[in-house]
């Protein structure tokens, strides 16, 4: 299978397209640092702004067909309750994590939709189950990404592709690790561990 990776520099995307890889998928990876994006084991790279709907159509053009979309662009900012929640930090947020969903969506979803098995898989968080006014801004756009992944599976019901939303309190890699030796990772989920949950998504049903 085709399948592409937004925002594959993190630790998460390095993760996911070695696992995808070594499935035997053919593995697209995207982000807007070239230098990073080299570091990605994958079989094609390309450095975009997906935050720019004109160049995430231009992408989907050089890309064509596509079995698949892992959107992993994220980040966060929060704290200092509701007071704390800036329109900056919404703004940076809003670009990254519903900006590049909806650009990479609207974008993908037709090549995704002629696939005989697609998946669009986005990463969302556990904090939607209990919100906290430190956490506002973060927990509305996730709950927004997640409402948008609804409405693209609703305009693909049609075809056999399925969007799959995967929440986590935390990721954590063995860099954190190494960096941080004295911190409690507990709760946090393995960035191995999901990119193993992710690539389980693009493998055939037992009933195919």
């Amino acid at each position: 299978m085709r399948i592409l990776i937004a925002g594959a520099t993190s630790a998460l995307g390095h993760a996911t397209a070695s696992a995808l890889l070594e499935a035997g998928h053919h593995v697209i990876a995207v982000g807007s640092d070239a230098d990073r994006l080299g570091l990605v084991d994958a079989s094609e790279h390309f450095a975009c702004d997906l935050a720019d709907l004109d160049a995430v159509e231009a992408l989907a053009e050089q890309v064509g067909e596509l079995d698949g979309l892992v959107h992993l662009v994220g980040g966060w900012r929060g704290g200092g309750g509701l007071p704390g929640q800036t329109d900056e930090d919404w703004a940076w947020l809003e670009a990254r994590v519903v900006g590049t969903l909806r650009n990479t969506t609207r974008a993908f979803a037709e090549a995704i939709g002629r696939s005989g098995a697609g998946v669009i898989a986005i990463i969302s968080t556990t904090g939607l189950d209990r919100p906290t006014a430190g956490n506002a801004n973060y927990v509305a756009l996730k709950a927004a990404a997640e409402t948008w992944l609804a409405a693209v599976g609703h305009a693909l019901r049609a075809t056999p592709v399925r969007t799959v939303v995967k929440r986590v309190k935390a990721l954590v890699s063995d860099a954190d690790r190494a960096a941080q030796p004295e911190k409690d990772f507990s709760g946090s989920t393995d960035v191995a561990e999901l990119a193993a949950e992710l690539a389980a998504e693009f493998q055939p049903s037992p009933a195919a």
